[in-house]
């Protein structure tokens, strides 16, 4: 399958960017874990899903589920960025009377298709979705992706135990694996490992992949859509922070927002002007 790398590589960019600016404009909010996971929406966004900017609820659409409601930052730049509501709506992240909530809202933000925040929620409704689909005979497929350290919630494998029992081949999720949460790293504060393994016991269709790399995502993603009997886990391993030098794998930006000084550098380090 070819893809346009470069043109996925300006997407996500400008998405980076773009999280830095909300969260600076909001004081508060999640710019770790959301820069971690921008290349994979960017790719979903841009590249696969089956979806219309023009009419967000259209039936037979594909889905997306940001488990880790928190960093909704990527989501939000993301939907401003294909087309779902103006772009200047970002600076108005987690103000009062914004659509733009601190995790996503279903019934606020155009696009949206799961309200998602408590963990492990987000992964359980888009197993459902799936299952629906399937009944359904839609042929859509369902997304999601979760934080690492969201896997320490058990309803994450309640969900995983149902996804397999009703062999929902159209649901694929990522693990957004940069080793990172908010008090740390995670094989000190509740090992996740061995990620994969896991899954596979549970009876998922598993693959490795740098979750930085647009051909690795482009190629697993391909490889999952073939897969006709269980549900797929790709496990992407990231850098918390990614692209900002004084962000990356550093556990104390997961819920920080950066001053204008700092937004200011991180911004032209990621090649924008502020």
């Amino acid at each position: 399958m070819a893809i346009n790398v470069e043109m996925l590589k300006e997407k996500a960019r400008d998405i980076r960017i773009d999280i830095i600016r909300e969260v600076c404009s909001a004081g508060s909010g999640h710019p770790g874990g959301s820069l971690s996971a921008a290349d994979i929406i960017t790719y979903l966004y841009f590249e696969e899903m089956n979806i219309d900017p023009k009419d967000p609820d259209k039936k037979g659409r594909d889905r997306f589920v940001l488990s880790k409601g928190h960093a909704a930052p990527a989501l939000y730049a993301a939907l401003a960025e294909r087309g779902y509501f103006p772009k200047e709506t970002l600076l108005t992240l987690r103000q009062i009377g914004s659509i733009l909530q601190g995790h996503p809202d279903r019934k606020k933000v155009p696009g949206v298709d799961m309200s998602t925040g408590s963990l492990g929620q987000g992964v359980s409704a888009a197993v459902g979705m799936a299952l629906a689909d399937q009944i359904d005979g839609t042929g859509a497929r369902v997304y999601s992706v979760l934080g690492d350290g969201e896997l320490q919630e058990g309803m994450v494998w309640e969900a995983a135990m149902a996804a397999a029992h009703y062999r929902l081949s159209n649901l694929t999720i990522f693990v957004d694996h940069n080793g990172l949460q908010i008090d740390g790293k995670n094989e000190d504060v509740m090992t996740v490992a061995p990620v994969a393994e896991k899954f596979e016991s549970f009876g998922w269709d598993v693959q490795k992949i740098d979750g930085h790399d647009f051909e690795q995502i482009a190629q697993a993603v391909e490889k999952a859509k073939k897969v006709a009997d269980r549900p797929q886990a790709i496990i992407a391993e990231t850098v918390k922070g990614k692209g900002v030098s004084f962000m990356e794998d550093q556990a104390g930006w997961h819920g920080k927002a950066p001053d204008e000084k700092q937004a200011k550098q991180a911004v032209e380090e990621l090649g924008g002007e502020w």
